[in-house]
């Protein structure tokens, strides 16, 4: 078996152990001969690279682990490209939080306005590591979990040529949480939407779909732990016709959202920089040569047991199903070929074959073809910097929508996030 060249990209954050032990669990059957960590800054990429080394040590493993800046040493000849960037850290996120509070628009780090500015900042940079992957190791896989995770897949799979699926770990943690209440563990479970725009549409064993006893049960999926926990309510769910997933709390229920955002003494960008420094702090632990607990409550539970299980089913061509974000191709009846979207696929050497679904649900359509409207306008906008998309985009998003709170909100972020837009400076240069 030839030796696998892995690269990790933003590899400073406090996830990347999680990715380690992800790795470790499947020395078997992934030989990893050579795992390049690349992150911006100095002080991050030391501490986390630094722990990354030790558990990959203590774990056996013959393997090269390289500590770099350098965007094209990480990712030439590589095999598998991971990416988990976050453009202006969480500082950044924190502006993306606090200030559409100030026009009563709901902040979130990848929904409404605030996630909208992730994409901007976010997009351009994803683009650029694509289109070095298409110089430096053009048969490599982008497996991106960057967010916004959806939008970054639209951008790149239609505007570059490398092999690419995105990811996210609601998916997993929703349908075993389903699973598990309803006690089908061999349930094949229908999801179907955008990433953070998802529903369960289907629960079949033994020939059974027991979909409907879950909405009238109320079932819910599960909660996450970076959302602020409430339960869709069983009426909800009969009106919907389908088991939502966690983060439409910011849809179907956005004033109780709002309004929680504004009580909270911090925001989530200021509880994950306190959680993230106290990591640092243990991960600097010489000694410590495996993954805390404390990174449990950083909101990644999953990230790694998803991401490194892509990669392993892509080299080991194992065909296993899986929720990805990729191309539709006819997954979705009602949506495009070339959108990107969130659904079940079988995961082998050629990357996601798409299982198609059987969704006819009215209510799914149009919320998915509005959002799906939404991220089109918002990827020209990151492209190209043209404000009347990005204003088209914020338009017709549910939690923005009205102009006299969009453009005034969008004005102050993006010169708060000035540093990491370029494209809506340009005429300044």
């Amino acid at each position: 078996m030839k030796g696998l060249k892995i690269a990790i990209i933003g590899s400073g954050s406090t996830y990347t152990p999680e990715l380690i032990e992800g790795l470790i669990n499947k020395k078997d059957s992934l030989p990893l001969k050579e795992l390049y960590l690349m992150d911006i800054e100095d002080r991050k990429l030391n501490i986390v690279g630094g722990l990354s080394q030790r558990m990959i040590k203590a774990a056996g493993l013959d393997c090269k682990v390289i500590l770099t800046k350098s965007l094209d040493e990480a990712i030439d000849k590589a095999d598998f490209v991971l990416a988990q960037i976050r453009v202006g850290k969480l500082p950044a996120r924190v502006l993306d939080e606090k200030i559409p509070l100030k026009y009563d628009l709901i902040g979130q780090e990848t929904n409404g306005i605030g996630g909208f500015f992730k994409g901007m900042r976010t997009i351009p940079e994803i683009m650029k590591i694509a289109h070095r992957m298409e110089e430096l190791c053009p048969d490599a896989w982008l497996i991106n979990f960057s967010n916004p995770s959806g939008m970054i897949a639209e951008a790149v799979l239609n505007n570059t040529k490398i092999k690419m699926l995105g990811l996210c770990n609601v998916p997993i943690n929703t349908i075993d949480g389903i699973k598990s209440k309803m006690d089908l563990p061999n349930a094949e479970i229908e999801y179907v939407g955008l990433n953070h725009l998802a529903w369960i549409t289907g629960i079949r064993q033994d020939g059974v779909d027991y979909l409907q006893q879950a909405i009238d049960e109320g079932i819910n999926g599960a909660v996450m732990q970076n959302i602020p926990a409430f339960n869709f309510t069983h009426e909800l769910i009969k009106t919907v016709g389908a088991i939502p997933t966690s983060y439409l709390i910011y849809y179907y229920y956005r004033d109780a959202q709002l309004a929680k955002a504004k009580e909270a003494l911090k925001c989530r960008g200021e509880v994950c920089m306190e959680i993230e420094e106290q990591l640092l702090d243990i991960y600097s632990n010489s000694e410590l040569h495996t993954k805390p607990e404390l990174l449990s409550k950083r909101g990644g539970a999953r990230y790694s047991e998803v991401a490194i299980n892509l990669v392993n089913s892509i080299y080991n061509d194992i065909n296993d199903i899986q929720v990805v974000n990729c191309l539709n191709n006819g997954a979705i009846p009602f949506m495009q070929d070339n959108d990107a979207v969130e659904v079940c696929a079988r995961i082998g050497k050629d990357g996601a074959k798409v299982i198609k679904t059987n969704c006819n649900n009215e209510h799914i359509k149009e919320y998915m073809l509005m959002m799906k409207a939404y991220e089109k306008h918002a990827v020209k906008a990151a492209l190209t910097g043209d404000e009347n998309e990005a204003m088209r985009a914020l338009l017709i998003n549910p939690l923005v929508g009205d102009y006299k709170k969009a453009k005034p909100c969008f004005d102050e972020l993006k010169e708060a996030h000035k540093a990491h837009l370029p494209q809506f400076f340009k005429k300044e240069k």
